[in-house]
């Protein structure tokens, strides 16, 4: 029996682990895959305050080893059913069963993918979700980003100083994303703008060699792309936890800006929550706040 487990060690997981052993509550942090979730995919954070650069393998470096050296124990292994036992909760997940007084869900989301057909083929051969993991592969060489948000403006961005041409590819007339940095990319002479339109079809042979966009007149055209990057959006990771916790539509767990769910003892912190803003230091702040109320959960 530990006092809090916190699934998922993203920002606002991690944070959450710092808050709780300040707080000398035990904490076990439990993750299916590494520490510090989507932010490790950002080359360069530049609007979390008091770093005014910093990478974000870096910055989720530094909170990982800062709640590992407050005494934060992480397993890397994946949650995938939460029990409401009243006064504890268990957390099962592919090889253990772990028990504890309250749950923080901080799992985030995964990436959405297009919907194309042959796409999960040419995962690896072309088509990537992460420019910064895969961008190298393409060095000098036509490629392409779908999406109109932050996370496909920031890759076009690092896409431009790597490949020759960065097609960005957006289904509607602007961008979601941060003005600052579309405009950017408007003085990068290799970025190319593809407006209201969509890719409706990638033509390949062992490799990915060309992608078909369709606007929304109808009108098809072919782009000869080495690298398909897709930043579509995310899909939260809560359905495991649908027993326990209210989810929305598109699956985003409900809860007030106390992070309280519909559970007593399961809190909810970070993107895969509802919320208007999904960014860094929401994220964190999400992990301060859950961790606060399951602090005052435990100590009631």
């Amino acid at each position: 029996m530990v006092d809090i487990i916190i699934i998922g060690a993203g920002a606002a997981g991690m944070t959450a682990a710092i808050y709780a052993r300040r707080a000398s509550k035990t904490v076990l942090v439990l993750e299916a895959m590494s520490y510090g979730g989507q932010i490790i995919n950002t080359p360069d954070i530049e609007n979390y305050p008091v770093a005014a650069h910093i990478s974000g393998f870096d910055f989720a470096t530094k909170v990982y080893e800062q709640a590992k050296a407050l005494g934060a124990e992480f397993k890397f292994e994946k949650a995938v059913e939460i029990r409401d036992n009243g006064d504890s909760k268990t957390v099962v997940t592919a090889k253990n069963a772990y028990e504890a007084k309250a749950v923080i869900i901080a799992t985030g989301s995964e990436n959405r993918k297009l919907g194309v057909e042959g796409e999960d083929k040419l995962v690896g051969r072309g088509v990537s979700y992460c420019a910064t993991c895969d961008g190298a592969f393409f060095r000098n060489k036509k490629v392409a980003v779908v999406g109109g948000g932050n996370t496909a403006l920031e890759d076009a961005l690092y896409l431009a100083d790597i490949a020759e041409t960065v097609y960005l590819i957006h289904r509607r007339d602007r961008f979601r994303g941060e003005d600052s940095t579309v405009e950017k990319l408007r003085q990068r002479a290799n970025v190319q703008f593809v407006y209201n339109s969509q890719v409706t079809r990638l033509n390949a042979d062992k490799r990915l060699q060309s992608i078909e966009v369709t606007d929304k007149q109808g009108n098809v055209t072919t782009l000869e792309v080495s690298g398909l990057f897709v930043a579509v959006g995310r899909i939260p990771e809560n359905q495991n936890f649908a027993s326990v916790v209210e989810l929305d539509g598109a699956g985003y767990a409900l809860a007030a800006e106390n992070c309280r769910t519909k559970t007593p003892g399961v809190f909810v912190a970070g993107d895969n929550r509802v919320k208007e803003v999904r960014q860094l230091v929401t994220a964190t702040a999400d992990g301060a706040v859950a961790a606060t109320e399951a602090i005052k959960f435990i100590n009631a």
